[in-house]
């Protein structure tokens, strides 16, 4: 196979391609994870298939795959390669999609990721919204605790929340959310409102297990002060930790969106807020830009526009 290609290299390097439909047998090569699952899927031969990816190669002036007898890899180039033909067939799909139904209805598949609890409270009734206001567009939905690759696991949108690490990322900024001390009207009524962090240091606190240890952080003056805390009761998830301090166990310490429901229902209150550390951002973010499919740039400023409304 490798002298089959390398044969063909030579012969394609002047050969006009027909960009879409190579683009397409490369995504499907990348998909199937070889040029054989690529051609029965394309319902071509092997070699047109062979043929297609170095002519591809050729006018691009880079390798896009490293073949071998047992095994097929996206080199760099052929992993940046995949995401940009991924959006340009996308956008060509919503082309003719809109032709043929005759009005601009988007349609197709969208994946979408976002923190767990921040996922399930606010942005996964938004994508249900969108949903029903699109039927014709299908998306994937994953919640998880960890920073995904975008580009990697081909992502479409996704929240993050914190300041971006990855500067390839395309950002939009739709809010903030703050670190807040709060605990039930009940507990402050008997135990008093504390005016300074330094104070919690005699109070019952609600505790996550966790590598900050029996530590919770505060700014006075633009500078951050470690306030250690104690507690007969300890979590590792946020819900039970929320529903303890609803119940009057003591203080706890949340992401604001954790405890914005007990909040707005006057189940808990906020304390110390002139101590509170910097606000944290909340982004919707792509892979990229360019040729942004229609039906990701509408489910991008739909979550912009629904989780800047909210008040956390």
């Amino acid at each position: 196979m490798g002298r089959v290609a390398q044969d063909s290299c030579k012969k394609c390097k002047n050969r006009p391609v027909d960009k879409l439909k190579a683009m397409n047998t490369f995504v499907h090569i990348a998909d199937g994870g070889s040029l054989t699952a690529a051609a029965a899927a394309l319902e071509l031969s092997l070699p047109a298939v062979v043929r297609s990816l170095a002519a591809l190669e050729a006018q691009l002036g880079v390798r896009l795959v490293n073949r071998t007898t047992r095994r097929l890899a996206l080199t760099a180039e052929g992993q940046e390669y995949l995401s940009r033909a991924r959006a340009v067939l996308a956008a060509v799909d919503d082309a003719e999609a809109a032709l043929a139904v005759g009005d601009a209805e988007p349609r197709g598949q969208l994946s979408v990721t976002a923190p767990v609890l921040f996922g399930q409270f606010f942005v996964a009734p938004a994508v249900t919204r969108f949903v029903q206001r699109h039927p014709q567009v299908r998306v994937s939905m994953q919640l998880l605790d960890r920073v995904v690759n975008l580009h990697e696991e081909q992502i479409d949108v996704g929240v993050r929340i914190g300041d971006l690490q990855d500067s390839s990322l395309v950002a939009w900024r739709t809010g903030a959310v703050r670190r807040v001390v709060v605990a039930s009207p009940a507990y402050l009524r008997k135990h008093g409102t504390p005016r300074h962090p330094r104070e919690l240091a005699d109070a019952n606190c609600v505790r996550f297990r966790g590598p900050s240890g029996p530590w919770w952080v505060f700014h006075e003056f633009g500078k951050a002060i470690d306030v250690p805390i104690r507690g007969n009761l300890e979590f590792n998830h946020v819900a039970p930790a929320a529903d303890a301090c609803v119940a009057g166990v003591g203080f706890g310490m949340f992401i604001s969106y954790q405890v914005a429901r007990h909040i707005r229902e006057k189940r808990l209150a906020i304390v110390l807020e002139e101590f509170e550390p910097p606000c944290r951002p909340i982004h919707v973010v792509v892979p990229h830009a360019r040729l942004l499919p229609r039906r990701t740039a509408l489910l991008v400023e739909w979550i912009r526009r629904e989780l800047g409304a909210l008040k956390l």
